[in-house]
C-alpha cells in the first residue's frame, strides 16, 4: 500500500471518549495529529446510560479538567440533570453527576476534534499495526493508505473481535450495531500482546410516554449550581427529571425463569463481566437473599423519548426482557425501543503497559481506554487524555508524564491497570484511593492545574482564573485565623440552631468553624470577608479548617511513600540474580517489570520481605554504579 505523504506525530485509532482526548491532548500540545474512526458519526458514541461523574468517576472527569481535557465541558454542555452526590458523607467522596443528552455530548465532541487546529480527522478502517524493529511506525487500512507517525494510540473500545449477545442470537457486531473491528485484533495478537476475552452489559430502553410516571419516584437537580467542569459556573437544570422503582419477587422469579435461555448458561460467552454493574441475572443468582433491587429510569436526550433503564442490564430474550419490564411498578405497559445486550470483546491484558500507558514491548504504541480492561466513558478518557499527552511527548523526545496514586485518581486507576492488572471490566472507585482526603473534586486544580499549563494545555484566561479563584481561598484562610469572633445574642443563636453550644469567649474565627457542626455561612454572617470565596470555594476553605489535622497525617504518609516510589529499578534487571527473592516474586516482578520500588511493592504476590530484600539489592547496585563511574570504569 502507498504511505499517506504526510507524517505526523501522533496517529490516535478510535473516535470514542479515550480516542477524542487523546488526539485533542496531543494536537493541543502541539504535535501533528491524525484521528482515524470507524464512523465519524460515532465520535464519542454513549452506547450505554449517558451519564457523566459520580463518586470516583466524578474525581476522575474534574482531574481531567484540571488538566485540560475536554469531557467535563462535553458533559456541562450536554447536561439535562446534575447533581452533586454523597454530600452527607464527607468531603473526600462528594461528586457531581450529570445525565447527559447523548447526542448534543457527541456533538460537542465531533465539533472539538473537526476544528482542533493540527488535528486531522477521518473515517477509515485501521487493519494493521505498523511495527519495525520492536517499534510502532505507523497503522495501515483498509482503505488503501499506510500512515506513518512517531507515537500511536490505540482507543478501540469494545470493537475489537466484537459479538452482541441477545438470548439465542449472537453475532459479530459492535454496539449499538456498529461494525466491528476484527482484522485490527489479529494484527494485535500477531505482534505478540497478551489479550483476554472480557464482557460487558447494557440495559433495554423504553419510550417514557408507555410509563406510569405517578407510580414512580421523581428525582431532580440540585437546588444549588453544580458544574463538573473545573471552569463551569454550575447551572440549575429543572426540565428533566429521573425517575426510580425497584425490582420484586416477580421479576426476579422471570429472571429464574429464562436463565437456560441466557447466552451465558449456553456456553456462548467467554469473558469476565464486571463486578461492579452486574446484570439482573447476575444479581438475582448471586444474591438470592434480596427481595428486590432499585431501578432507575433515566431520560438519555432531549431529542427523543427514550429513557435508559439504569442497574437492569440483560442479555436474555426480548421476550423475557419484556416480561422483566412489565413486572416492575410503572411499567406494566412500558414499550422497549431497543433491548438490552451483552457484548463480547478482546481487550489488551493491562500488564503489558507501562505507568505512562506506553505497551512495553512496542516502543512507541499507547493504548487507553476499555482496550485496557475498563469500564466507563470516565475511566476510558482520563486514560486517553494521559496516553495522549505521553504520546506527544514521545513524538518530541520529552521524558514521559507518570501521575502517582498520591497526586490524583487518574493514577491510581493507571497504577492498577499497569501493576495489578483486571480480570474483569476494571471501575474506579473511592475505595481503591489510599489518600483519597487529599484527593478531593474541590482541589483538583491545585493538584492539577500548573501541570496542565505547563504542557500548554491552560489557556492564558483558564489559567488567570484559577489563579485568583486560589487567592480568595488562601486569603480567606488567612483571614479566618486572625480575625476574632465575640460572643453575641445573634451568634449564640445561630450556634443553637445548628446544634451547637453557645460562645462564652472571644475566639478566632477558624477556631469556631473547626466545629463539626458549624459551616462556613455562619462563621461568614458574624465575620463577613471583603473578598468571599464562591461556590466549590467555599467547601475548600471549610476542609482545610476542618480536616487540617486528618490532610497533615495523609501528607505525612505520602512523604513517607514517595521515598519507595524515587527508587528506580533498571529496566533489564535480571530478578533470578537475586538471592532469597521467592520464586513467585520473581515472577511476577519480571513480568509486570516495575519502573518503581513503589511500584514493585504494590504488585499481588510480592511480599513485604521481598520488597526489603530488592530494596538492598538496588541500593548496592546503585554504590557499585557510583564507585564505577568514580573510578572510570563501565
Amino acid at each position: 500500500m502507498p504511505v499517506y505523504d504526510k507524517k505526523y506525530d501522533v496517529i490516535v485509532v478510535g473516535g470514542g471518549h479515550a480516542g477524542c482526548e487523546a488526539a485533542l491532548a496531543a494536537s493541543r500540545m502541539g504535535a501533528s495529529t491524525l484521528l482515524l474512526n470507524l464512523s465519524l458519526d460515532n465520535t464519542a458514541m454513549m452506547p450505554c446510560n449517558p451519564s457523566i461523574g459520580g463518586p470516583a468517576k466524578g474525581h476522575l472527569v474534574r482531574e481531567g479538567s484540571a488538566l485540560g481535557g475536554e469531557q467535563a465541558d462535553a458533559a456541562d454542555a450536554s447536561a439535562m440533570l446534575i447533581r452533586m452526590l454523597n454530600t452527607s458523607k464527607g468531603p473526600a467522596v462528594r461528586a457531581p453527576r450529570a445525565q447527559c443528552d447523548l447526542k448534543e455530548y457527541e456533538r460537542h465532541f465531533r465539533l472539538k476534534v473537526q476544528t482542533q487546529k493540527g488535528l486531522d480527522v477521518r473515517q477509515e478502517k485501521v487493519s494493521d499495526l505498523w511495527i519495525e524493529e520492536g517499534r510502532a511506525r505507523g497503522v495501515r487500512t483498509l482503505y488503501g493508505y499506510d500512515y506513518e507517525a512517531s507515537a500511536v494510540v490505540l482507543a478501540t473500545g469494545t470493537f475489537l473481535g466484537a459479538r452482541v449477545h441477545i438470548g439465542p442470537v449472537s453475532l459479530s457486531s459492535g454496539p449499538l450495531g456498529q461494525e466491528p473491528s476484527n482484522e485490527l485484533a489479529a494484527s494485535l495478537r500477531s505482534a505478540g500482546l497478551a489479550f483476554r476475552r472480557m464482557r460487558t452489559d447494557t440495559s433495554p430502553r423504553l419510550h417514557v410516554d408507555t410509563l406510569d410516571l405517578a407510580e414512580l419516584t421523581a428525582q431532580e437537580s440540585d437546588e444549588a449550581p453544580v458544574s463538573l467542569s473545573l471552569w463551569g459556573e454550575g447551572r440549575v437544570l429543572r426540565d428533566y427529571r429521573c425517575y426510580m422503582t425497584r425490582s420484586n419477587p416477580r421479576t426476579h422469579d422471570i429472571v429464574r425463569g429464562n436463565l437456560d435461555r441466557s447466552p451465558l448458561s449456553m456456553g456462548w460467552m467467554r469473558g469476565e463481566g464486571p463486578r461492579y454493574c452486574p446484570s439482573i441475572e447476575a444479581k438475582v443468582i448471586n444474591f438470592p437473599e434480596k427481595q428486590s433491587h432499585p431501578v432507575f429510569l433515566e431520560p438519555v436526550s432531549r431529542s427523543n423519548r427514550e429513557v435508559y433503564v439504569q442497574n437492569f442490564s440483560t442479555s436474555l430474550p426480548l421476550d423475557a426482557q419484556a416480561e422483566m419490564i412489565h413486572s416492575l411498578p410503572g411499567c406494566g405497559r412500558a414499550f422497549i425501543t431497543r433491548p438490552g445486550y451483552a457484548i463480547e470483546y478482546d481487550c489488551l491484558d493491562s500488564t503489558e503497559l507501562s505507568p505512562w500507558l506506553e505497551v512495553k514491548k512496542v516502543a512507541g504504541l499507547f493504548c487507553a481506554g476499555q482496550l485496557n480492561g475498563t469500564s466507563g466513558y470516565e475511566e476510558a478518557a482520563a486514560q486517553g487524555l494521559l496516553a495522549g499527552i505521553n504520546a506527544a511527548l514521545r513524538a518530541r523526545g520529552d521524558d514521559p508524564l507518570v501521575l502517582r496514586r498520591s497526586e490524583s485518581y487518574i493514577g491510581v486507576l493507571v497504577d492498577d491497570l499497569a501493576t495489578k492488572g483486571s480480570p474483569e471490566p476494571y471501575r474506579m472507585l473511592t475505595s481503591r484511593c489510599e489518600h483519597r482526603l487529599i484527593l478531593r473534586i474541590d482541589n483538583a486544580g491545585r493538584r492539577l492545574a500548573p501541570l496542565g499549563r505547563r504542557l500548554g494545555l491552560l489557556d492564558d484566561d483558564r489559567w488567570r482564573r484559577i489563579n485568583e479563584s486560589w487567592r480568595r481561598v488562601d486569603s480567606e484562610l488567612e483571614r479566618l485565623g486572625r480575625a476574632r469572633v465575640a460572643p453575641s445574642d445573634g451568634l449564640n443563636s445561630d450556634l443553637a440552631g445548628v446544634g451547637s453550644s453557645p460562645l462564652t469567649e472571644t475566639l478566632f474565627a477558624s477556631d469556631l468553624l473547626r466545629r463539626p457542626e458549624v459551616p462556613y455561612s455562619l462563621v461568614a454572617r458574624h465575620s463577613p470577608p471583603s473578598d468571599p470565596p464562591r461556590g466549590e470555594e467555599v467547601v475548600s476553605v471549610e476542609v482545610e479548617v476542618k480536616y487540617r489535622g486528618y490532610i497533615d497525617r495523609q501528607e505525612r504518609q505520602v512523604e513517607r511513600m514517595a521515598r519507595m516510589e524515587d527508587v528506580r529499578i533498571p529496566p533489564g534487571l535480571d530478578y533470578s540474580a537475586i538471592p532469597s527473592l521467592l520464586t513467585e516474586s520473581r515472577q511476577k516482578l519480571a513480568a509486570v517489570r516495575p519502573v518503581t520500588l513503589g511500584q514493585a511493592g504494590r504488585i499481588s504476590g510480592v511480599t513485604p520481605a521481598d520488597i526489603h530484600i530488592l530494596s538492598v539489592w538496588l541500593d548496592a547496585l546503585s554504590r557499585r554504579s557510583g564507585e564505577n563511574e568514580a573510578q572510570g570504569r563501565p
